[in-house]
């Protein structure tokens, strides 16, 4: 299956929220004093809706992927996942980091079968091995199955955490920068190949990212963030339609929107620096 085979469309403003930010602000105690990193911030992300986040460096983005994971508390305001609060980690979201996190002393076999062998995922071992393969086929890490992470590429490391966080079939992929120490190339594949499995599967996804290519090709909305404190500057609709292909780089559309976000961005990106510059002074 290519990229451009058809998956669902963006979620509709009016769909039931999975995921909900409601006067959200987190605050961290420093040796300094305490220090926000997250102000008053709001919104939802739909039932099979892509979300991206972008914003500079620091400001707050994967803190509020981490409250979603359950790995943080917010200070204020509550984030909700199917009306519940978020009380911690659950079965049903998949975290992806930029870090390859694939534990050394398993094989590709081995590491893609872990969740599936935890008791919340647990499944007969026929029915373990066929995911396995499809998802090392998926990969392509078939010819790897026996071998340990240390003897694979980076790219090949980072296609195996993925595999891992696809193989216990997650509702939600919370993705934190996933494609970030690749390659051109193998960050571009790796875009279609998440295409692929939104094809097959269907997810509900939220990306933090700093690539504005990367948020507009695959995403249905765009959250962009200020400095540090993060706050919701603008949300934007992406007006393309599922499903995409390369082809769509070269648009003119897309080359203005891309033009549009970077130079918020980089707005924003101008104010932290500004920012640090006072906290020398």
């Amino acid at each position: 299956m290519s990229a451009a085979a058809a998956i669902s469309s963006p979620a509709l403003p009016s769909a039931a929220p999975r995921i909900v930010f409601d006067h959200v602000s987190v605050e961290f105690n420093t040796a300094h004093g305490p220090l926000r990193v997250v102000e008053d911030v709001s919104f939802s992300i739909a039932d099979r809706e892509f979300v991206s986040i972008i914003g500079p460096s620091g400001c707050g983005k994967t803190t509020m992927m981490n409250i979603v994971a359950g790995f943080v508390q917010p200070s204020g305001g509550t984030v909700t996942l199917d009306g519940k609060p978020v009380g911690g980690p659950g079965p049903e979201r998949g975290v992806i980091f930029q870090e390859y996190g694939v534990f050394p002393w398993l094989t590709v076999e081995q590491n893609i079968a872990f969740g599936l062998d935890l008791a919340a995922n647990r499944l007969p071992a026929s029915e373990k091995a066929g995911i396995v393969r499809r998802y090392m086929g998926l990969m392509g890490l078939d010819d790897f199955a026996k071998a340990y992470p240390k003897t694979l590429s980076g790219g090949m490391r980072q296609r195996l955490a993925i595999a891992r966080a696809y193989a216990v079939k997650p509702e939600f992929l919370l993705m934190d920068e996933p494609f970030g120490a690749l390659d051109a190339q193998t960050r571009s594949n790796m875009q279609d190949l998440l295409l692929e499995v939104l094809a097959a599967e269907g997810k509900t996804v939220m990306l933090i990212t700093h690539s504005v290519e990367e948020a507009i090709y695959l995403s249905s909305r765009i959250i962009v963030v200020t400095a540090r404190p993060s706050r919701i500057r603008t949300v934007i609709d992406v007006p393309f339609a599922y499903p995409r292909d390369e082809g769509l780089h070269e648009r003119a559309e897309f080359g203005g929107l891309r033009s549009h976000i970077r130079e918020l961005v980089m707005k924003e990106y101008a104010a932290q620096q500004r920012q640090s510059i006072r906290s020398l002074e």
